[in-house]
């Protein structure tokens, strides 16, 4: 069971749908591991190709392997517009450390609507029973003495 730190590095996207009437999309991403979210800067109009080159932080403390990356388009007089989202597994991270930039499929109605880049980084929580030596036996913090009282 992983227990640790997940740092997700937020890239870029390409490829969105540039659906707003009078200007460019604003879009930003609301970034959800288990029950907690963060929400990256708005684009304002950077259209279908924002950069944003934002580090966030979760806490990792049991088996949930799935991030997921909901990409909004903020809008000022009405309700953001859900532009799509990507789902990252993050089973091979727990294992390997660390995954370069990649870039994920965001999709929307089951439909490719773009592509959205991350890096990832998972930082094991340090076992403080490692620290001790391997070989030597204790009982309840207390060496066993072999000497007589």
């Amino acid at each position: 069971m992983p227990r640790g730190t997940l740092e997700v590095i937020l890239i870029s996207a390409k490829g969105l749908d540039d659906n707003d009437f009078l200007s460019s999309i604003d879009p930003y991403v609301i970034l959800t591991y288990r029950t907690q979210e963060h929400k990256s800067t708005v684009q304002e109009d950077s259209g279908s190709k924002p950069q944003w080159n934002e580090s966030f932080l979760f806490t990792v403390s049991d088996s949930t392997s799935e991030l997921n990356l909901k990409i909004m388009d903020k809008d000022n007089f009405t309700k953001d517009d859900f532009l799509g989202e990507a789902n990252i597994d993050l089973g091979p991270l727990f294992e390997v450390g660390s995954l370069p930039e990649t870039v994920h499929k965001v999709v929307k109605d089951e439909e490719y609507c773009g592509e959205i880049k991350v890096a990832l980084t998972f930082t094991p929580e340090r076992n403080e029973e490692q620290e001790y030596s391997v070989g030597e036996e204790s009982y309840g913090g207390w060496k066993e003495s072999s000497g007589e009282f």
